[in-house]
Order: C-alpha cells, then structure tokens, then sequence
C-alpha cells in the first residue's frame, strides 16, 4: 500500500512527488499495461492485496476482520474489476471472479449484473448465466467445507463477520447516493479506496479507469466531507448539536460558559479585519451567543441572524434587543450584503463552498477544532471547537 500514490493534481501549484519521481512522469508509466494486465500496472496492486485478503483471514479471522475486509474488497477490488477486468485474458479475468466469489462469499456475476443495472438505472430482470451458476456454487462449496470442518467458528465468527460486511457494504452503497450521487475528496479516503470518493465522476463515466477518476473532478459534484460510511454524521451533528443548544437554554451557568468562550475567539479574530459595520449572523437562534457577544465587541454594527427555523427565532428574540430577525434559509452561493458573516457549526450546506468562496469580505466559520483554516482561533477544547477566518 505505501507505493500507491494519490494521482489527483495539485490546484494551481506545482505537481507532487511520488517516489522520487514528478507525479505526471509516475503517472504516465503506470498507465502502461504490462504483461497479463489489460489497462494499468496499478491493478497489479489490487491483485496482490486481493491474495494479501486471504492470507489475512487464514491468519487472523475474527469477526471484525471478516466484515472490514469484504466491505473494503467489494468497494476496491471488486468494483474496479466489475467496471474494468483487470487482464487481457478472457480466462484470467474468468478466474479472478470465481476466486473473489469464494473469497467475499458473494458470486461476482450476480453482483456486477446487478450493479450495472445500479449504473443504468433500470430494473430488469436477473439473466443468469453459466458464470453466475458456477461461482454460486463455489460460494456454496466453500460455505458448506466451512460449516463442516469448523461448525463452531462458521457460525459464530465467520457468520456474523460476513453479515457485518453485508451491513457496511449497505452503508457504503446508501450514503453514496441519498439525496443524489456524492464524492468524497479526502486525501487518506482516496488513498485507502482507490479513488473511490470521485463517485460523481464514476458515475458520469462508470467505464473510467479509476486511476483516471483524480484527473476529472466535477465542478459543482455534489460533497460530503465524510466518508460514505460516515456520512451519517452529516445529518446526526446538526441533531446532536440542537439537543445541546436546547441543555444550554436550561442552564445560566452553561450559557455564561459558551458565551465567555465564543467571545473570548472573536476578541482574537476581530483586529484582523477591517471593522464591519453589517454584521449576519447565520443559524444564529436558541442561545443567541454570537449575537450577545457581537453586540458588546461590535456596538456600532447593524447584527441580523438569519434561521431557517421561526421558533428558534422566537426564542433568540427574548435574549437580544436591537438585533434583526430573519426567517430565511441562507444560501452560501448568493453572496451576502453584509461585511462579516458568521457561520455555524450546524452549518446545512457545503462549508467548503464558504472556505472557498467566502459569501462575505470576511466569514468567521465555526468549526471542528482540528479542523484550522485561516486565521484561527479555539473557542473550548470541551466543545471541541474552533473559529475560522477566511477573506475573500
């Protein structure tokens, strides 16, 4: 794994190293397929850590490392080879997929019929084939050898494992496309996975090499800054983050906490801009604590919060005076007629889109706190929080 490089190009700047080698130079040689290999001497790769696979689960099988495993194959190995068959020859190719049907406990033709079908978008009938019968019962057989030499561990380890790297392989393939077909473009993830975080761009040209997929991101793909398996945090944050809010409501001792803290970052952050005079305050209801510590640090600026929601505004309502109130969902692609604009980190929407281009000359963005940008500032280690600012 450490000689797999990422092939996505630096923005504007000069291209990576990749063993001692300029990365365009490292790229045009393994584009070069050699030997047996069909499109790229990088599947040689794939192929070896398909073996490295088995040598793990002979070596070491456990629950976790049964389940970890099929799910990383079935998105790596598995799906690159279901797009683009790793060998010239018909029979390699033929043999790599009854190998992967016994290693993943899943025949490769069932699953490729059905995620081409995926990638069509249609629902047509299963067309079995003599492939497909002939990897079901290799499936089969090495079930059955297992079940009858090792009943004990069939049933409680490699059972279970397999229906957890059932379980992720679900997540994995949800939160891919829920709400419409999403990338990842995190380094590590790209890395580990073979690029697969450029989904949009998989999708848009699924026969792609996926060592290609780097060299086409899509202006306007729909992101996610986690990863598919972790993209529930997306939608589980901004839940986790009201039902604090709403803890901080009932306690003056923990609202005098957060706002000494979210004032005491803003302190360090302000002289590093030009005073604004029109402040706008996104997601700012419930504890109004961006607005109450403005207030004092900014007395002769105009504040407006902006929410989405018409009771969290009612409630910030009672805590400050002078402070306009706006029902409106914010949109960090139309640019704001404000001077500062201050971002939660219930942000819905892509803050990346804010690090990039700021809807506002100065954009203070709340963030997690190892998440430095900018100019930056920590608000609370407890909070795990941090303040960020980014200028146009």
């Amino acid at each position: 794994m450490a000689g797999i490089i990422s092939l996505r190009r630096a923005q504007g700047g000069p291209l990576r190293q990749a063993q001692g080698r300029p990365l365009r130079q490292a790229q045009g040689r393994a584009s070069q397929p050699r030997g047996a290999l069909r499109h790229s001497s990088w599947d040689g790769v794939l192929v070896a850590l398909s073996v490295v696979h088995l040598l793990v689960l002979v070596r070491a099988p456990s629950i976790p490392v049964i389940g970890i495993a099929l799910w990383w194959n079935a998105n790596t190995i598995a799906h690159n080879f279901i797009h683009c068959p790793f060998f010239r020859s018909r029979g390699l190719n033929r043999a790599f997929s009854i190998y992967s049907s016994a290693l993943l406990g899943i025949p490769q033709g069932l699953w490729r019929d059905r995620h081409l079908r995926h990638h069509a978008g249609v629902d047509r009938p299963l067309r079995w084939t003599a492939g497909m019968l002939v990897e079901t019962a290799v499936v089969g057989a090495v079930w059955t050898a297992l079940a009858f030499v090792a009943p004990v561990f069939f049933v409680s380890v490699y059972l279970p494992g397999y229906a957890l790297g059932i379980a992720l392989c679900w997540l994995q393939g949800h939160f891919e496309h829920v709400g419409g077909t999403t990338s990842h473009y995190g380094r590590l993830y790209n890395w580990l996975f073979f690029n697969d975080g450029y989904h949009v761009e998989h999708h848009l040209r699924p026969g792609e090499h996926w060592s290609h997929l780097s060299r086409l991101p899509r202006a306007g793909a729909r992101t996610s800054q986690w990863p598919p398996v972790l993209r529930w945090i997306d939608s589980a944050v901004p839940a986790a983050l009201e039902w604090l809010e709403r803890r901080v409501l009932r306690s003056a001792w923990l609202q005098r906490f957060v706002l000494r803290a979210h004032a005491r970052a803003f302190r360090a952050l302000l002289p590093l801009m030009p005073s604004p005079r029109r402040v706008t305050i996104v997601g700012g209801g419930l504890f109004p604590r961006t607005a109450l510590a403005l207030r004092q640090l900014l007395p002769d600026a105009t504040l407006t919060i902006v929410d989405a929601q018409p009771a969290n505004l009612e409630t910030a309502r009672a805590f400050v005076d002078g402070v306009t109130l706006r029902h409106q969902m914010f949109d960090a692609a139309t640019p704001d007629g404000g001077d500062l604009v201050v971002i939660p980190l219930s942000f819905i929407g892509d803050r990346a889109r804010v690090y990039e281009h700021p809807p506002a000359p100065a954009v203070l963005v709340h963030d997690w706190i190892w998440r430095a940008r900018g100019d930056s500032a920590t608000v609370s280690w407890m909070l795990l929080k941090r303040l960020n600012l980014v200028r146009r």
